[in-house]
């Protein structure tokens, strides 16, 4: 007995010496980063304690029998505590509200995210969004992917970890799948009705697919505990989701940053995607033609300008789990850090087994695509032009709203742009007058087109009214909306500093043809608002017909000659000079081409001087009282004097540090 009792001492003593060898050999060189005062350990949560996961992802369309909805359902059936956010432009159509009845509140669907012009939503502003939905665990992934139970088991341990972590895993591609969820949605079965179990689901699943390592461009997953935290130190650029290059890129900002263990899971989460799945809803995610390559180019442009992506190489810990037991292994060596089971004590055989098991598991990887960084990226050239854009943005009566901006007004650009979103209001274009504002816009998803015959050598800065660059610039507006009325569109020009409360388009397509309804820069409430040239060229109406066409080409001509703006062009042809076709206090009739000018009305439509409203305590109160369609930032010189005035009185939409709107 005593000399049993000492064997077993002596062994107790030597598994001692050798766990701290290996904990300080290991933790030191893999788990334990500067960020860590010690060795990696688990915390002390309840284990019954389930964690809240929720799932985001991003969906075009939702039909019956796409692989999209298989997945989905896979993600649902897994647990009680799995709730689902999808991220959609199209949340009212039928196809959504049959398939959100099913799970009730464990579905939700959202549509407050940023877009662009063509539906490819921002991820920046998808990881943003997530942060208001409470959970213990956040997840964003492919919608084509299909998650098996043991997706869970992971995340359950992860949340035991005493730190901040990033997980990261990727999916397989399966040349098919012969199974179908059971009308109870719980289940697998054969075509022949037969349940599969999950070990069985296991065995088909890895006969079917290869074992090659994933590109971190493909499928993947992304799952992270403390939502509340962000993922990476610094600011994730504007990428657009599914179009390459930020699943690498949050990877290598999370590493650099050592906020968050990050580590690969792909070897212990089952999930498989469909390789060749005829009826894909996800059109973020199938092949592209030719005109959906920019999208691509510009995350790729990003990556380069923004964090470390190109500046080092990593390897990812890996969780394997191996005896019914999980563990962390060194991507480099496949040491194993026994640490990390659970606290648990670990005897000499079942060391030995995990050591074995470890060595004979032919384990999935995660494959890091490194670019150099003086590797070259395209050009970006995005394939449309004026005439390719119009029948995208038009809405149904061939209506279009147009601003035209340079560089320096790129902030106020983008706050007038995120208040037509808001408003529901899709229709607009953008006309860039340099290439720094024609690039800004094409990463900000907007539909832009550059004009070549904007005026050069301007500073942007200085381009304030009355002065000889805001002569030269504004010209460009009424050439460019007569380009669009060839085309046969009609516009609503709205310069950038125009704040919109409500959509005017209704009542502005409510005026007849020949018509064109402009502002009134009239601020005086005792005279009539016709005044000699008191028409704002900064915001009217005008439809496609032949005499205001006509009337437009009047326009164009007579600032074509002008030494002042297009705005006294505007009023001296339409109106004539000193007023001479004024039709009572709010019109002028054409006499050439019988056109009449209709003066919209102030309250509706107030300039920047009208009834001193940017005097206003509460601006935004005073002008919905009004029942205010938009109200001009005019009537004050200098462009930073604008952007104070505007964001001082609440009327500002766009975060200019983080690049979305607010």
């Amino acid at each position: 007995m005593k000399l049993k009792g000492l064997r077993a001492g002596l062994l107790s003593v030597w598994l001692s010496g050798f766990l701290l060898i290996a904990l300080s050999f290991y933790g030191t060189q893999l788990l334990s980063p500067s960020s860590l005062d010690g060795p990696f350990r688990y915390s002390t949560r309840s284990i019954a304690a389930a964690p809240r996961i929720t799932i985001f992802t991003a969906l075009h369309s939702l039909d019956e029998g796409s692989q999209a909805l298989l997945g989905i359902r896979s993600w649902l059936a897994l647990s009680s505590q799995v709730t689902v956010v999808l991220f959609s432009q199209h949340n009212n159509s039928s196809s959504y509200s049959s398939f959100t009845d099913k799970f009730g509140s464990r579905l939700l669907l959202d549509s407050t995210i940023d877009f662009t012009f063509l539906g490819t939503p921002f991820l920046h502003s998808m990881l943003a969004r997530s942060e208001a939905y409470k959970s213990d665990i956040a997840v964003l992934m492919d919608p084509e992917i299909v998650l098996l139970p043991d997706f869970v088991s992971a995340l359950n341990h992860a949340h035991k970890l005493d730190r901040d972590w990033l997980l990261v895993s990727s999916s397989v591609d399966v040349p098919r799948f012969p199974f179908h969820w059971d009308e109870t949605g719980h289940f697998w079965r054969q075509d022949n009705g037969k349940r599969v179990r999950f070990g069985e689901l296991q065995k088909i699943i890895s006969s079917l697919q290869s074992w090659q390592s994933n590109s971190s461009e493909g499928k993947m997953i992304m799952a992270w505990n403390n939502v509340d935290e962000p993922l990476h130190c610094g600011v994730l650029p504007p990428f657009l989701y599914q179009r390459g290059t930020h699943n690498q890129w949050i990877i290598s900002e999370a590493v650099s940053c050592k906020r968050r263990f990050v580590f690969d899971a792909t070897s212990t989460i089952s999930s498989f995607f469909l390789g060749n799945a005829k009826n894909r809803s996800d059109k973020y995610n199938v092949s592209e033609p030719k005109t959906r390559n920019w999208e691509y180019i510009g995350n790729s442009h990003l990556g380069q300008l923004y964090g470390s992506l190109f500046s080092k190489s990593y390897t990812l810990p890996k969780l394997l789990k191996c005896n019914k037991r999980y563990m962390f292994v060194s991507a480099l060596d496949r040491s194993v850090d026994l640490s990390m089971l659970e606290g648990k004590s670990v005897g000499f055989r079942t060391r030995e087994k995990i050591s074995a098991c470890i060595s004979r598991t032919k384990s999935r990887s995660l494959k890091i695509d490194f670019v150099q960084k003086d590797k070259a990226v395209p050009l970006l050239k995005f394939p449309f032009d004026l005439q390719s854009l119009l029948p995208l943005v038009a809405d149904k009566n061939r209506t279009v709203v147009l601003s035209i901006a340079g560089y320096s007004y790129k902030d106020m650009l983008m706050s007038w742009v995120c208040r037509l979103r808001r408003l529901k209001v899709p229709n607009f274009l953008v006309c860039a007058l340099d290439d720094e504002t024609y690039q800004f816009s094409i990463l900000q998803g907007l539909p832009v087109f550059f004009d070549p015959y904007a005026p050069k050598n301007i500073s942007f800065n200085d381009c304030h009214f009355g002065s000889k660059c805001f002569q030269r610039v504004t010209k460009v507006k009424s050439r460019t909306v007569l380009k669009i009325l060839k085309l046969g569109y009609n516009v609503i020009l709205s310069d950038v500093d125009i704040y919109w409360f409500r959509n005017p388009l209704p009542l502005l397509q409510s005026f007849g043809p020949s018509v064109l309804a402009a502002q009134s820069d009239e601020y005086n409430t005792t005279v009539p608002i016709n005044r000699p040239r008191r028409l704002n060229s900064g915001f009217y109406f005008a439809r496609s017909d032949g005499p205001t066409i006509s009337a437009m080409e009047k326009v164009v001509k007579h600032a074509a000659t002008s030494g002042l703006s297009e705005q006294p062009s505007f009023y001296d042809t339409l109106c004539g000079e000193g007023g001479s076709y004024r039709v009572g206090d709010d019109r002028c009739l054409e006499p050439e081409t019988n056109v009449t000018v209709q003066f919209l009305d102030r309250e509706l439509f107030p300039n920047g001087a009208y009834g001193d409203l940017w005097l206003k305590e509460d601006v935004r109160a005073e002008c919905e009282k009004k029942h205010c369609f938009v109200l001009h930032n005019n009537w004050i010189s200098g462009r930073l004097k604008k952007l104070e005035r505007q964001m001082m009185r609440g009327l500002w939409e766009y975060d200019a540090s983080m690049r979305m709107c607010v």
